[in-house]
């Protein structure tokens, strides 16, 4: 199997660039609005231990 031809390695890298300036300024205000949040572990750690314990209740399943 050949490789990307160099126009295509050109074209990707330039995609990349677009996306990240494109995406660029609501990650920054995310980010920046994130840290001003109230910190709520209890609704990230239930619902992960949820998932973890699903999936060792599948796991003993089988």
């Amino acid at each position: 199997m050949n490789g990307l031809s160099t126009w295509e390695l050109v074209l990707i890298s330039a995609m990349a660039v677009l996306v990240l300036f494109w995406f660029g300024p609501g990650i920054k205000a995310t980010l920046a609005q994130s840290q001003q949040a109230e910190k709520d572990w209890r609704g990230f750690l239930l619902p992960m231990a949820a998932v973890v314990l699903f999936v060792l209740f599948l796991i003993m399943m089988v």
